[in-house]
This record gives C-alpha cells, structure tokens and sequence, in this order.
C-alpha cells in the first residue's frame, strides 16, 4: 500500500483528476476538473503516449485559462495487462499517475448490469476523486516497483512456468506409455533414452513406430526445458552469490536463506514478491499473501470462509510450502511447537488449516527478522 500521509501532503489544491481506460485498439479518457466539476470524456489510439500526453496537456491548459490557477493533473488505471510502463512515463512528464488494484473497486451488486468502456472510466474516476479526498475505502493503489526489482522477479517466475511445463511433458511421457501398459517408465532420468529401447507393452510387444516417435520428440522438449531450469537456476544464483550494484535485495535472499529449511529459490520468490516492500504493520504483510480470514456474520448466520486469497498468489503458494518444511526442518522453533500443540495427532483438514495460520504467522516472522534481525524463536541457523 501507499502511505496515506505522504500521499495526502503531496496533493495539489487545484487538480484535474483524469482516468484511463486501456485497450489495444483505443485509450478512453475520463477528466473532471477542480473546481469547475465539469466531465469530459476523449479517445486516443492505443499506445498512442504521446497524443494522450498532448489531450492532456490541452486540457490542463483550458482549466488554468478557466481558473486562473495553476491546475495539476491527477490520473490513475486499472493495474493489468499494460504493466507500468505507462506510470513511469506519465511520471517522468511531472504526472501524478496511481495505478489503481481494479480488485478494490466497488461494482453495482445486481445481477445484470451495464458494463461499457465509458461507464468503466466513469467508475475509476469517481473512486480516484474520493480516494484523493481521503476516502482510503473506495480503492486501493498498487505500488509501482522499480524498474530493476520488476526485471529482479523474472527469472523466479520464469522457473515457476518451466516446472510447470516440465510436468506437463512428464504426464504427456507416462500418460502415453500407460495406453500401453506401461506404468514404471521413469523420463526424467538421465538414461530415458537406453531405457526407452528396452520398453516393452504389456502384451510383450515393441512399442509401435508412431508412438516411439511422439515419445522421442516429447524428450526432445522435456530436455529443451530441463536446460533453460537449469540456466534460470544458475542465474538466480548468480543474482545472490554476485549481486549487481542496482539489486538492492540480493543481501535480504542471502540473510533468509541462512534459515533452516529456506533454500535459495523460497528466499528468492519471498524477497522479490513480498519482503522488499515497506509494510506498516503484521496485518499488512499477511493482507499482501491473501492469507488473513474472511469472516462472515450476519444477523445471527456465522460462519467461516477460509483466507481472503486477495493477494500474492505465488507468494501464497510459496507460504504454505515452506509451512510444511519448516515443521520438518525446524521441528524445536516457537511456531512449529505452536502446531504440534494446536493439532497434535491430528490429521486431515484441522492440519491443513493449521498449516495455513501457521504460514501467516511465519511470513510475519519472516519479514520481522529481515526488518530488524530478530531471528524467529527457536529457528536454527545453517552453518556458515
């Protein structure tokens, strides 16, 4: 989140407040001026940056004629498939620019209703104008990263989507071998292709022409990503052993991963996701994981609805993995005893809800020790 008092001082008295909805074909553009109120609404060409700096430009010109006042532009987007690009552009043209979590904004609840371009950038600008005005309820803005911490997540979530894929080729592999009674085959094994020769059907035949031919060619693949894991894997390494002089978190990975049952590529994806950020308080750090509850009373109807998952998911997923590892490697910590006395014996879903409290209150002890040094209760150290 953005702090609200830095945000709330840095605003100018008199403002145009301008919102966008992008597109690829076309940018619709809602503007309101203060203290005029009139609304207006303007179309540029997708990516066309520099008609919409030049509308803009016009605009702020006719509300300083209108005023006589210096008039300041206010503008804001929905976070989405344009990235930041457009942010870090506006800003370097001396533009407030806010990007503006579309999960935030409040929609009528009915169950029909009218959803068009126009009425959309109408919405983002009646929810940026009150969230200006100090209503902090009517949206949330994204904080923008760095360039260099932005490029700094790539290699993480790169290897994230060639696991995937490699599991992807493994299933393909065994899935077309089982059609043949085949069920032991092993293909991420370094002599899948000796072994591929002894293979024989359950019936005891040759595996047929056409069929050992997909499965040659799914090798193919499944070695193309197994090559560019292993070159993610050396780069993120690399990134930690010899940090560059622009990465300022490569220290933060290299401090988590001391931690017993945290290896490089946790601390990496909780670094880079989550603990670089600046959070004011615990309920913030678990809020960004979606890991806090979502409770439901009503009258007299309670009940409970798991965790908001309004978060991070990668950084959700990565929690509730090093959840389960940390009661294995750090069996004598505080928060691992917290478990065992909570759920004892027990097994299936109290476990695995445990498992998930247990996750926000480890990612909150996480962040504190990278914040102020203070190692978890209980938590082993790696040897140096």
């Amino acid at each position: 989140m953005l702090d609200r008092e830095q945000i709330q001082t840095n605003l100018p008295e008199v403002a145009m407040f301008v919102t966008l909805e992008l597109s690829k074909s076309a940018w619709l553009l809602a503007a309101q001026a203060v203290p005029s109120g009139k609304t207006s609404a303007h179309r540029v060409s997708g990516g066309d940056v520099e008609g919409l700096l030049a509308l803009l430009r016009r605009l702020q010109a006719r509300e300083q004629r209108s005023s006589g006042r210096e008039v300041a532009i206010i503008l804001g987007y929905e976070a989405g498939y344009d990235g930041f690009w457009l942010q870090r552009r506006l800003a370097a043209e001396a533009i407030t620019c806010f990007v503006m979590d579309p999960g935030s904004l409040q929609v009528d609840r009915r169950a029909r209703r009218a959803k068009t371009d126009r009425l959309d950038a109408a919405m983002l600008l009646r929810a940026l104008m009150a969230w200006c005005r100090g209503d902090h309820a009517a949206c949330r803005m994204v904080q923008v990263p760095s360039v260099e911490r932005e490029d700094a997540r790539r290699t993480h979530r790169e290897r994230q989507r060639l696991i995937a894929e490699r599991v992807q080729h493994v299933n393909r592999i065994k899935g077309l071998l089982a059609t043949q009674g085949v069920y032991t085959f092993q293909p991420l094994r370094r002599d899948r292709w000796e072994r591929l020769k002894e293979v024989r059907t359950g019936d005891g035949r040759d595996l047929p022409q056409r069929l050992r031919g997909e499965i040659e060619r799914e090798f193919r693949r499944l070695e193309l990503v197994l090559e560019q894991v292993a070159a993610a894997e050396a780069e993120r390494d690399a990134a930690v052993a010899d940090p560059a002089v622009t990465d300022a978190d490569a220290e933060k990975v290299a401090r988590l991963a001391r931690l017993g049952g945290i290896g490089t590529e946790l601390a990496t994806v909780l670094v880079r996701e989550a603990l670089y950020r600046p959070f004011a308080n615990r309920k913030q750090v678990a809020a960004y994981a979606g890991l806090t509850p979502s409770p439901y009373a009503s009258g007299d109807r309670q009940r409970d609805q798991g965790i908001s998952k309004a978060g991070n998911p990668l950084l959700r997923k990565s929690m509730v993995e090093l959840a389960w590892l940390w009661l294995r490697y750090q069996p004598g910590s505080g928060l691992a005893r917290w478990f065992v006395e909570r759920v004892g014996t027990g097994r299936g879903r109290i476990r695995k809800i445990t498992a998930v409290a247990l996750a926000r209150k480890l990612l909150v002890a996480l962040w504190r020790y990278l914040a102020t040094g203070l190692v978890p209760e209980g938590a082993r150290l790696k040897a140096a």
